[in-house]
């Protein structure tokens, strides 16, 4: 793993923690760390943070976007259905990604702040 962890900024922490709860369960990732009102980790080591800026209001960054491991075609579906029903938007149907790989199954959201989220599985 070249990296320690990810973190993206969120305007309501609450709602994003129920938001990132139900979402990373369909892809069998829990949260392993909470600071009341500020920040929650997800991922063994706290691979993946969601929180409260410093700066206040939290923005979604233009080309980044952040994918997760998926174990199956099903969990890439589910993760899609759990997050429109959560309020998150469709940046891309679950389907193959030829384009990424013969084998590259994926499904692509925007958040309840606009970051871009990915599950994939190949």
């Amino acid at each position: 793993m070249i990296l320690n962890h990810v973190s993206i900024g969120t305007s309501d922490v609450v709602k994003a923690v129920n938001f990132y709860d139900s979402l990373l369960s369909t892809l069998a990732i829990k949260r392993t760390h909470y600071i009341e009102n500020v920040a929650a980790a997800y991922g063994e080591n706290f691979e993946f943070w969601v929180g409260s800026p410093y700066e206040g209001k939290a923005t979604s960054s233009n080309g980044l976007h952040i994918a997760f491991n998926a174990p199956s075609k099903e969990s890439v579906e589910r993760f899609y259905a759990i997050a429109i029903a959560l309020g998150g938007t469709c940046e891309g149907k679950p389907g193959f990604r030829p384009e990424y790989g013969e084998a590259y199954y994926a499904a692509f959201i925007r958040d309840l702040d606009g970051n871009k989220i990915e599950a994939v599985t190949m």
